[in-house]
């Protein structure tokens, strides 16, 4: 975890009013990065409209985790510009660090101080009177709801509950923007849809967030708009749906009820659809342009006596339209990656 913001007192305030009128709290354009012969983005741009949730996507390697480490003044860009709350990251990365928040891909709280412990130390690290900084710990403590392991230490705490406490270390300083890189590297599908939930609530707060994810329905929940970036480069942007609907097929499943007719539901889809199925158990998909291609299939299936439990013809997914415009499915996060 990096903690960045320290924007408390009167000056954070007018500070936060200054952000709270832009339409873009954070605004980059041609941002290039190179790293020796390699290059890591190649003229990205960003717009993430004030208390809103941008999720940027892109598999391992595509410059996600470049592009939130120039925007967190941590990386300078070899070309391009940007600005954080109207602050240059370059010229002005002080009072950038005043507004930001950021949570990296894993827990990196210290595992030998208590839950309270933890959130005190970075109050008094941005300069928090101490009586004002454990009050804010309680707080924080009471929101994420670790009250009850607030003398525990980090180390006795489960994955989501090391996730929620460092995600109470990044909002100690109240930023009114936070850089969340892959948040639910692994956690639990449970601790997951809590920490959506809690990420839901910030936002619905003012909070601005901008959310690094290989996890395409955790985009599909949190994010207004998307921005698709691979090799350095962005390719694609807009709201889950306009994506949905740029990706264009519908995809037609259908789950036999007798394993032994998988093969003849491929055979028929592919056939109808012109287009080579998806199997994965039971479950064949395949894109489909055409609608009408659903009741000729029920037809044939019927004819060749294959009872289904499910057929449907729904809107492509999100990692439908990662696999139409990167041309691979989106890859889980693995340790030591660089995104």
């Amino acid at each position: 975890m990096i903690y960045l913001s320290g924007n408390s007192g009167p000056s954070g305030a007018a500070t936060w009013g200054k952000v709270a009128v832009m339409t873009h709290a954070i605004w980059a354009e041609g941002l290039v990065k190179r790293f020796g012969g390699t290059t890591a983005l190649a003229g990205v741009d960003l717009a993430v409209r004030t208390g809103t949730v941008l999720g940027l996507l892109g598999p391992n390697g595509a410059g996600k985790t470049t592009a939130v480490r120039v925007l967190a003044t941590l990386l300078q860009p070899d070309a391009g510009h940007a600005t954080v709350g109207g602050y240059d990251v370059v010229r002005q990365a002080h009072q950038v660090r005043q507004l930001i928040g950021m949570t990296g891909q894993y827990a990196s709280v210290d595992e030998t101080l208590t839950g309270a412990e933890n959130l005190l130390l970075i109050g008094r690290l941005l300069g928090v009177p101490r009586a004002q900084a454990k009050a804010r710990a309680r707080e924080l403590l009471a929101q994420f709801e670790l009250t009850g392991a607030a003398g525990r230490a980090a180390k006795t705490y489960s994955g989501g509950m090391r996730r929620r406490l460092d995600l109470a270390a990044s909002l100690v300083g109240r930023p009114p923007m936070l850089y969340l890189d892959e948040p639910t590297t692994g956690l639990d599908p449970r601790a997951r849809a809590e920490l959506w939930e809690l990420i839901r609530g910030m936002v619905a707060s003012g909070v601005t967030v901008l959310l690094t994810t290989q996890y395409l329905d955790e985009a599909d929940e949190l994010a207004d708009e998307i921005v698709v970036i691979d090799h350095g480069r962005v390719i694609a942007t807009g709201t889950p749906d306009e994506l949905k609907a740029k990706a264009g097929a519908q995809t037609l499943a259908v789950r036999p009820a007798d394993a032994s007719h998988v093969a003849v539901v491929a055979d028929v889809v592919r056939e109808l659809s012109r287009g080579e199925p998806e199997v994965k158990g039971q479950l064949v998909t395949v894109p489909v342009a055409d609608p009408a291609v659903l009741p000729g299939v029920v037809r044939r299936l019927d004819d060749a006596g294959v009872v289904v439990t499910e057929l449907a013809l729904r809107s492509s997914s999100l990692n439908e339209v990662f696999l139409s415009l990167t041309g691979h499915a989106a890859e889980e996060p693995s340790e030591g990656s660089e995104s």
